[in-house]
């Protein structure tokens, strides 16, 4: 590669692989552009609680401009990238075109339906922030319309929420519910008889979680039961309309609510890069592509494996590649050889309500307050900014004290949001 003296970089996707590779830049001898179609960064391990009404969705974004101010090799600019000419070396967006030497790839992930029936179409999903208020405003209002409803089949059609996918989302999202429904809900709406709520959390595969150890998927399952969440394992989901789901086995289950949770695939992006069935890129054990060396594709994006198995679609997954792809990128503009990435596990963990989780750090696995403590903690240190931290800490701890969700409001959305499936 013939590499200038100040060659351009330009990161696709202000996530945590775009962001930490961003910042690994910084101070490097490159001029660094990143592409986000919106200005902000969003904590994606408590979208969820947007959703659950546990916060504010304010409270787990934060400004990208304010992220990398102070870098002065860095500029960030709001646009939506429309292709990426590979040959050319350039990235178009709907009103530019910018030229890179180098060219970082971290798109993120989106929801993979399996090839399911209407589950694009009826299904929610938990992947944007839009998505995750348009959630919370359809539960909320599954409540309001259910005052009104004098079918007593029609109101448990309202009041039944299926969440498909046992893997972590899955899980903590349950619980989330399971926890607004059954407290501030049950409170807010007494005429309506709790026994008519029903959650339902299915999976296909014959356990949850299955990268946990399995006396804490067993763990999970006893506090889900605790909580009033019907767990079906085996449960393989065919079709999903807007007032029922058909399971593989033929049953039909009448209701008006289903998130998705169940999978990912690569983010669909316009370029000549060749992708796997899950639309992810395969890439080198540098990150780099196979055929062109100044392309790098990090985060969700990206498959690799190591020890024979494909590194997870999480966040730290992201931050370690996005910091590896800007260490490269610096070894080639220094005329030297890229070094492979290796993924260093600390841990998973997964939290099921008040005072429980499950976690495998360490080596070790333990489940309950301790590690609902360590999930707290990590995940409050994970949030970027003082005023973000101070805010969910506060809003946890009101709903830890007094049984109470920060937020019951439906707020009006564009029609296009209203419904994000």
């Amino acid at each position: 590669m013939t590499i200038p003296d100040r060659p351009r970089v330009v990161i696709i996707g202000a996530g945590f692989a775009g962001l930490w590779a961003a910042r690994a830049l910084s101070h490097s001898q490159t001029d660094v552009l990143v592409l986000n179609r919106n200005n902000y960064h969003t904590f994606f391990p408590l979208l969820y609680q947007v959703a659950a009404g546990e916060l504010e969705a304010e409270d787990i974004v934060y400004p990208v401009r304010s992220i990398l101010r102070g870098q002065e090799n860095i500029r960030f600019l709001m646009n939506e990238v429309t292709e990426i000419d590979l040959a050319a070396k350039q990235v178009k967006t709907t009103d530019h075109v910018f030229p890179y030497d180098f060219l970082v790839l971290a798109l993120g992930s989106a929801s993979h339906f399996f090839g399911v029936t209407g589950a694009a179409e009826y299904a929610f999903q938990l992947k944007t922030l839009e998505q995750a208020i348009a959630l919370r405003n359809h539960i909320l209002f599954r409540f309001e319309r259910a005052l009104c409803e004098t079918d007593p089949e029609r109101r448990r059609q309202m009041l039944t929420f299926a969440i498909v996918g046992g893997g972590p989302t899955g899980v903590e999202f349950a619980g989330a519910l399971a926890e607004l429904i059954r407290g501030p809900l049950v409170k807010n709406y007494q005429a309506l008889d709790p026994r008519e709520m029903h959650i339902l959390l299915l999976e296909a595969n014959d356990r949850l979680l299955a990268s946990f150890p399995e006396r804490l998927e067993k763990y999970a399952l006893r506090r889900l039961a605790k909580m009033g969440v019907e767990v079906r394992l085996q449960a393989t989901v065919s079709q999903i309309t807007p007032d029922c789901i058909r399971l593989k086995d033929g049953a039909t289950i009448p209701l008006e609510t289903v998130i998705w949770t169940s999978g990912v695939r690569g983010e669909s992006f316009n370029a000549e890069l060749q992708t796997i069935r899950n639309g992810q890129v395969k890439v080198l054990p540098t990150l780099q592509t196979p055929d062109h060396p100044e392309v790098y594709v990090i985060g969700d994006l990206a498959f690799m494996e190591e020890d024979g198995r494909p590194l997870p679609m999480l966040a730290p997954v992201a931050t370690q590649q996005g910091e590896a792809a800007a260490r490269n990128i610096i070894r080639q503009t220094n005329g030297q050889i890229p070094v492979p990435f290796h993924y260093h596990n600390r841990g998973t963990m997964v939290t099921i309500g008040r005072n429980a989780a499950i976690a495998h750090v360490w080596g070790r696995a333990f489940a309950g307050f301790p590690a609902w403590l360590l999930w707290l903690s990590i995940h409050l240190y994970g949030l970027i900014g003082f005023r973000n931290r101070l805010l969910v800490l506060i809003k946890w701890a009101w709903d830890y004290l007094f049984f109470e969700r920060a937020v019951s409001l439906v707020v009006s959305l564009p029609v296009s949001q209203t419904h994000s499936k």
